[in-house]
């Protein structure tokens, strides 16, 4: 990633680059969006709803190459108050499988982490390896399947902030032993 830089921008920054790529990333995509399903009452209410969880946190990262061309991006928002959804991610096919991925979604981390949040969650075609290959090399572990009536069979990765929390997901899956910590956390 020596010739690329990834940068925070604003909502207003990131939305029309977003939408610029959209289609042409997600051409060949089965899912479709709810509010295309909805009539104007659920719209409204849905915006409604949305005014009762006041100002979370978003973040919209873009991946640029030396020229300062937009290549790729990364967005979410916090869903509670512990934890972020990493909503959406990609990267231009001329500069894939080259760690602009892998760049974007370390600095995610680092700047959640720094906000506090306590764990980041994302949901992916079970066939997206390009995306979820990269999330479990750096920590994140498969926590469900869901089928989705939008997206298909999708399948959920968790990023835990706290080194313990990740180990108990390794001892609730079977994988681990408890060790001193779990077992007092449990007490076994």
């Amino acid at each position: 990633m020596d010739n690329y830089s990834v940068k925070i921008l604003t909502s207003e920054e990131f939305k029309p680059l977003y939408d610029k790529h959209r289609k042409e990333i997600f051409e060949k995509d089965h899912s479709y969006v709810l509010w295309d399903l909805l009539d104007e009452d659920e719209l409204s209410n849905i915006k409604k709803l949305g005014k009762r969880l006041g100002n979370p946190f978003k973040l919209y990262l873009a991946a640029y190459d030396s020229h300062e061309n937009f290549i790729g991006w990364s967005w979410g928002f916090q869903d509670n108050n512990t934890d972020f959804y990493m909503c959406n991610s990609a990267v231009l096919p001329n500069y894939r499988r080259k760690g602009v991925y892998s760049t974007l979604l370390k600095k995610c981390l680092e700047v959640l982490k720094e906000e506090g949040f306590q764990m980041v969650y994302s949901k992916h075609c079970v066939t997206n390896n390009d995306v979820i290959i990269p999330k479990l090399r750096e920590g994140f572990l498969i926590s469900k399947m869901e089928l989705d009536d939008k997206f298909g069979i999708l399948i959920h990765l968790h990023y835990y902030m706290n080194p313990t929390r990740k180990k108990i997901m390794d001892y609730r899956a079977g994988q681990l032993k408890p060790d001193g910590k779990i077992k007092s956390l449990f007490k076994i």
